[in-house]
């Protein structure tokens, strides 16, 4: 079965001959490389472009191990396009395999040290070498953010154009699952949307495959490209991030957490350097607590939310199902999938508890900025009783703004406002419709 991602086809289709580097970006195993090497190139085909036209290098396979040195994949590319005449697609899967080779062809004693990085020839060198060749277009793709899309500015400039590839939504899920909307729904909850664990029918081995992929590609990856002695203090710290979806949380406990499992208790430095390799891995992403009153940021606690549900439910072999916190983490990746920032809100208000005045801190699950706009969003199971619902709605109705607020409920509720003009959705159909743009014409 083939899953068509027309979403993010439809992004290639508009940045194809525009004069930048294409770079998709986005977890291993979440669909790049069949994206870009077939959906992609089998549209343009059926467009009318040769198959002859397309030049592809598979930087993972053994067979081209060669063409990690920068150079010679370089030669192999001229080699191939040598025609001016003619326009050619050059499609290289998994770039961050290449390394830097140094020019031996400058005496090294006549650079300032500062300098010395720039004897080295890296992708970044070749690629923007090749971009300003008018019959290419250059198409990437890799999986490390720290390499590829927080580097875009500073190597490629305005000259790269990222698309970030996400593990199947739950709208391409129903695409494909033949359920019904309900039971799709608790299966994506459970098991996720990496594509090869979605077209997996038996359950045993769906179960398998999605904890053989943390343990002999996520672990392996991280070990291997930051040269760590061993998975020692990764491996708790992953546990520790997947018990902690949608709670608050900062790299001290997260230390105390990890060195509860590992018998000693890293430093906090240490796990500042290791929740980042885990974010640019894509195994997860961190959301920053935002001071709606105060309009600045906490900079000493976050929300880390899972890329993938089935990789964090496998990480803790299927336990720890929090209905709460499972929903939000979907949210949260729905709407960062959009394309939308995302922060963590608080509130700040003075309240007079048992008689004296205090300052009290509630949360706002996501403010979502759309422009010069804001969204409220809170997720919540149910607002059955008049307390649940005003507990619900608290914070965001102390917000001190006019901006749209949304209760984002269990279930498949339609979309309803109430006399306060809160807006409440049931989950299914807020993932499966943009209510940010279609419904608030934001």
């Amino acid at each position: 079965m083939i899953i068509e991602r027309n979403e993010y086809i439809n992004q290639l289709l508009a940045k194809q001959w525009n004069g930048k580097v294409k770079i998709i970006t986005g977890i291993r195993r979440s669909g790049k490389s069949f994206l870009l090497s077939t959906l992609f190139k089998n549209r343009m085909i059926e467009e009318g472009v040769s198959a002859e036209d397309f030049i592809n290098i598979d930087l993972d396979r053994k067979s081209n191990i060669k063409y990690r040195n920068p150079n010679t994949l370089y030669d192999y590319i001229m080699e191939r396009t040598s025609d001016p005449a003619r326009k050619f697609y050059v499609l290289i899967d998994e770039i961050q395999l290449s390394y830097k080779v140094k020019n031996t062809d400058i005496d090294e004693s006549l650079v300032p040290e500062e300098d010395r990085e720039m004897l080295y020839t890296t992708f970044y060198d070749i690629l923007i070498d090749l971009m300003a060749r008018p019959n290419l277009d250059i198409y990437v793709t890799g999986s490390n953010s720290k390499m590829l899309s927080k580097d875009i500015v500073t190597n490629f400039r305005d000259r790269g154009s990222e698309i970030r590839v996400f593990p199947l939504s739950f709208a391409e899920y129903l695409s494909v699952c033949h359920k019904e909307k309900g039971d799709a729904f608790e299966e994506y909850m459970m098991y996720g949307g990496m594509p090869l664990a979605v077209l997996e029918s038996d359950e045993r081995e769906k179960r398998k495959y999605l904890q053989g992929l943390f343990t002999n590609v996520y672990i392996k990856d991280i070990v291997e490209r930051y040269k760590l002695k061993d998975d020692s203090i990764l491996s708790p710290l992953v546990d520790a991030l997947s018990s902690a979806i949608g709670s608050l949380t900062n790299s001290n406990r997260l230390a105390n957490t990890a060195g509860s499992a590992m018998g000693k208790t890293p430093s906090h430095n240490t796990i500042r350097n290791y929740l980042e390799y885990v974010e640019d891995a894509y195994l997860f992403q961190c959301a920053r607590r935002w001071d709606v009153k105060g309009r600045k940021y906490f900079d000493t606690i976050q929300k880390y939310y899972a890329m993938d549900l089935g990789l964090r439910n496998a990480r803790l072999n299927f336990r720890q199902q929090e209905r709460s916190h499972l929903m939000e983490n979907m949210i949260y990746n729905d709407l960062v999938r959009r394309g939308y920032s995302v922060d963590v809100g608080i509130v700040e208000l003075s309240r007079v508890i048992d008689g004296k005045r205090k300052m009290s801190q509630y949360e706002i699950d996501f403010v979502v900025n759309v422009g010069n706009n804001k969204v409220y969003i809170q997720s919540a199971l149910n607002v059955d009783t008049p307390e649940k619902k005003a507990q619900e709605t608290f914070s965001l109705k102390n917000t001190g703004d006019f901006f749209k607020k949304i209760v984002v409920l269990d279930g498949n509720s339609k979309l309803w406002t109430d006399d306060d003009g809160v807006m409440y959705i049931g989950v299914i159909p807020f993932l499966l419709e943009d209510v940010l743009s279609e419904t608030l014409d934001v």
